[in-house]
């Protein structure tokens, strides 16, 4: 797995003109599957996320988590973090989880 994350006043998502996510002060994180993922190496990822230290306490340190804000945390599936740039300019995606692997 590879996941991007941004700290975001707001983000949203939406597909066809249609809202799909919508979130305020949190977390914005791309991430790209790839085959050998697995379900336990997904929790930790999530538990790592959400507790990235990446927002601002009293005095302007980062301190504080996700959840100590109050915060949401908005994912967007974004199998481009998984191209293979090593050969050319053409990127490769075969790293990337087929579209079947994903579960609902």
């Amino acid at each position: 797995m590879i996941a991007l994350i941004q700290r975001v006043k707001s983000a949203s998502v939406s597909v066809d003109s249609n809202l799909v996510g919508k979130i305020e002060q949190g977390l914005l994180v791309f991430l790209a599957v790839q085959p050998e993922d697995t379900e336990a190496k997904a929790k930790r990822l999530a538990e790592r996320v959400a507790g990235y230290r990446v927002f601002n306490d009293e005095y302007g340190k980062m301190n504080f988590n996700v959840k100590q804000v109050n915060g949401d945390i908005l994912v967007v599936s974004q199998f481009t973090l998984a191209a293979d740039t090593s050969s050319g300019m053409r990127p490769s995606f075969t790293s990337a989880a087929k579209p079947e692997f994903s579960h609902d």
